[in-house]
């Protein structure tokens, strides 16, 4: 990572704990939120219509930040999205309303897939690279991907409490709310982290600027992108939890011991994503990891038993999310310093707006009785994706 500062060591440290922290709420909240839906008397499509919100909104405040956040101090970004955090726990807990409901969704942090679609990500992944360049960088990333999916699969085991407490005579309404009030209190503790954490403590003081010279190929990664994100919008965590409630009839603590299990397998791969793509470079691995992945999601579709789908699944798990950290480590290499808080914004939100259409199609298609659809085109969709970027970008030039 070369020479690195304390101040540095102390912004990273920092940055990390609190991607951990969100990482972990966001396990759980994606498969109880359907629970929680049904529960309180919704339909499958109306889960699906909130999921779209939850990305519409993130993909809208994503775009806002990358026209104008050169315009707002760096170092209360952060910090405002942690608050909006807190508000969105509160409210998913506080009403019971579908509008209500609908309406926090929108404009809150909730996220019901495996990844990070929130407000969140570019401003992190900006934060990130100004510490370190090269591969260090993609090792950066790798780390901060690995915790968040670590956590997020520790996370995903509490989604058993609801379970666990109704063997006690709690009420299954009044768990899940706690579990969302949860929610918030996670978000007031990474509040303070980035409060007493100012973005000051940065390597490089890069003030940054709307897109420039790297417009182009930023658009073209981000209308490849949209494609991988809407068909991820078929299966985001929080509908897969439903299909196995539907296809197989698991319980919550088994959703979320397969979520833990595959969120382990995820982990390990990103582990190993900066050592492949050290040898083979980072488009490569996105796409030579990817392309399997999607192979094992469509087996999935057609398996018979429970037991064959989650052993899809979880293959799945080991390679689907080796793009991550290479995806952000390209995309930072491939523009100027300068123009990293917007490229990270610009192209998180084709893929937030892309994905926000596809839950809402996957919980209706659910609803109708065609449980496996959702998986097959999700699977087919993402292959195209992956040949199509190898094609576009295979003889492209990366800086450091």
């Amino acid at each position: 990572m070369g020479v690195v500062s304390n101040q540095q060591e102390n912004l990273m440290k920092h940055l990390l704990i609190a991607r951990g922290l969100r990482a972990c709420a966001d396990g759980y909240a994606a498969v109880l939120l359907p629970a929680y839906l049904l529960t309180l008397g919704f339909g499958r499509w109306e889960v699906g219509l909130i999921s779209t919100a939850t990305l519409l909104g993130s993909a809208l405040m994503t775009l806002a930040l990358g026209a104008w956040g050169h315009m707002l101090p760096r170092d209360r970004l952060l910090p405002a999205a942690a608050l909006l955090m807190v508000g969105t726990g509160l409210g998913i807990a506080g009403f019971s309303g579908w509008w209500p409901l609908l309406l926090v969704g929108f404009i809150g942090t909730l996220n019901p897939g495996a990844g990070d679609v929130s407000i969140f990500l570019p401003l992190e992944h900006a934060r990130i690279a100004t510490v370190v360049e090269g591969e260090a960088r993609t090792r950066l990333f790798a780390r901060y991907s690995l915790i968040g999916t670590l956590c997020a699969a520790l996370g995903a085991l509490a989604a058993a409490a609801p379970d666990v407490l109704a063997n006690i005579g709690v009420a299954r309404l009044d768990s899940l709310r706690g579990m969302f009030l949860l929610y918030g209190l996670a978000g007031f503790t990474v509040w303070l982290i980035y409060w007493y954490q100012p973005v000051s403590a940065d390597r490089k003081d890069i003030q940054s600027t709307p897109l420039g010279p790297s417009r182009g190929i930023v658009v073209r990664l981000a209308l490849l992108f949209a494609v991988d994100a809407f068909a991820g919008g078929l299966v985001v965590n929080s509908l897969l939890a439903l299909w196995l409630l539907d296809r197989f009839g698991l319980s919550l603590a088994a959703t979320g011991a397969f979520f833990f299990w595959s969120g382990l397998l995820t982990a390990m791969s990103q582990l190993l994503a900066p050592w492949v793509a050290k040898k083979i470079g980072l488009l490569n691995t996105m796409v030579f990891t990817h392309i399997p992945a999607n192979l094992f999601l469509i087996l999935a579709a057609f398996a018979p038993a429970w037991s064959w789908a989650l052993t899809f699944l979880l293959l799945r798990g080991l390679l689907s999310q080796m793009d991550v950290p290479t995806r952000s480590a390209y995309v930072m290499a491939v523009v100027t310093p300068a123009e990293r808080t917007a490229a990270a914004s610009f192209t998180a939100v084709p893929r937030s707006l892309a994905s926000a259409t596809g839950p809402a199609l996957s919980g209706v298609l659910l609803g109708l009785g065609w449980l496996g659809l959702p998986l097959i085109v999700c699977g087919l969709m993402k292959i195209i994706y992956d040949l199509a970027l190898w094609r576009s970008f295979r003889r492209y030039k990366i800086n450091s």
